[in-house]
Order: structure tokens, then sequence, then C-alpha cells
């Protein structure tokens, strides 16, 4: 086995450019770190441009990488290479899996998670993974919602990434439209919604629109929807947070298409 590349290894370097988005955005690549991240990585056909791993990694992972050609790096360059506190050892260089927004659509979803403007990493992984157990066909990404590549929201995915569908839209208004021309109703989630959650007919094809962790979603865009639903809140807590909320609503829409 040929000695591990170094931090100051001119593939390392190139690769470690993915950190930023710009650069991810340019080349279409981003990093997929941990043991996760990279199964859900391989198990795409094409996905997978590049694999770095430690030699302890190698080992410690030898079924998930058997057969894969691995780059091997040493702990300095693999630390460079992943934002987590106490690195895996396994990164993959990976194609963009985003397809446009029309593709989506197109196939028919009948259930749909659309985040509007979700600006944390950690809660547009989550709901991502999320929309993945309760059996979404889809996630939407629109607005100035968080960059889907980022390191923190593919790890907060946990594989789900590669799942199911994804697809960024800047207009979240686009996004409402085209769901509904494809008959989907559209249901914003909302605190002060005219809808109680359990009183919905969820059985329907359905997209779920999510706000802004802080300000949820913009009153026009709220007001595309077909209908604002609220989640009750039988004790005394004010509200629930994003991820929370959005699984509770995709898991009402999945028990409700289910039975």
């Amino acid at each position: 086995m040929s000695a591990p590349l170094a931090a100051s290894n001119g593939r390392v370097k190139e690769a470690r450019k993915l950190s930023r988005r710009s650069v991810r955005t340019e080349r279409r690549l981003f990093l997929a770190d941990g043991p996760k991240a990279v199964e859900g990585a391989l198990s795409v056909a094409g996905c997978v441009v590049e694999v770095f791993a430690t030699s302890g990694a190698l080992e410690q992972h030898a079924d998930l990488l058997a057969g894969v050609d691995t780059t091997l790096v040493d702990e300095r360059a693999m630390a460079s290479l992943s934002d987590s506190v106490t690195p895996a050892g396994v990164v993959a260089v990976c194609r963009h899996l985003d397809a446009p927004l029309e593709h989506v659509v197109r196939a028919s979803p009948r259930l749909l998670a659309v985040c509007a403007d979700v600006r944390d990493p950690g809660n547009a992984g989550t709901v991502i993974r999320t929309a993945d157990a309760a059996g979404a066909d889809a996630v939407v990404l629109a607005g100035q919602s968080v960059d889907a590549y980022n390191p923190k929201t593919v790890r907060a995915t946990v594989g789900s990434l590669f799942h199911l569908p994804l697809a960024i839209e800047p207009d979240p208004a686009a996004v409402v439209r085209a769901a509904q021309a494809r008959g989907l109703t559209v249901l914003a989630a909302d605190g002060a919604g005219e809808v109680d959650l359990f009183d919905a007919d969820l059985s329907g094809p359905t997209a779920w629109l999510f706000g802004n962790e802080a300000r949820g979603l913009p009153e026009d865009l709220a007001a595309l929807a077909d209908h604002r639903v609220a989640i009750p809140i039988h004790g005394r807590a004010e509200s629930l947070n994003l991820s929370t909320a959005a699984a509770v609503c995709l898991y009402a829409s999945a028990r409700a298409q289910r039975s």
C-alpha cells in the first residue's frame, strides 16, 4: 500500500476547497463525511468521485470500503477534510444530487416537504432525514434556505440526502404553484393556522410548507397555500421547533395516506 497523502497534497487541498459554498456551487461537488454519508453516496450510481480514508478507517469500515478505490490519507489530512470534532476517518467527494423542480413534481409525488428560508443546517438536514423516514417522495429547499451540501446539513441527514429526490428552487412561490398544478394540496405549517392538524384531511397528495426557524412563513407565501394548519399545543410550551413540527406533520400525512 502506498504512503498516505498528507494535508499538503494537491488532491487533498483541492478536495478541501469544497468546504466553501462558492466552490461547491461552481464545481457541483461536495464532501460526504463519515461512514453513513459515504455508504449513502456509494449507493447512488455515479455519485462518488473519490473516497479518502485513514488506515484506521480502512480497517474499521472494511465491509463498507471493500472493492472501493480508496485514497489513503494521514490523520492531519483527514482532519482538514472533515468539520467534525472527531473525524470518523472516511470522506467522499460527491457529485451534486439535486434535480430541477419540474422533474420532482413531474413524478407525481404524494408527499412533499418544502423548506422555505430554512437557514439552520441542522434543521434542514433533520427535515430531509425525517422526510425520508416518513416515506416522503421528495424535499425542496426553497428561497434563501441553507445550502443542501453544507457539511453540517449533509451530516444531519445521516445518509438520507442520498435516499430521496431533492430540488433547490430560489422562488418558494414557484414551488407552491408547481405542486398545486400537479394536484397536490399545499398545507402551510402555521401556529396560527385555521385548521387543526388532527382535523385536517391528509389522505390525498400533500405538500407541506415549512418556514424560517425564527420568522415562520412570510404572509404572502402562506397565503398561497390551500390551508394553514396548526399543530395543537396541549401543554404550556409556546411552540415546537421547526424540525419537530416537520416530523409531526409529515408523520401525520404518512399515517393518513397509509390507512
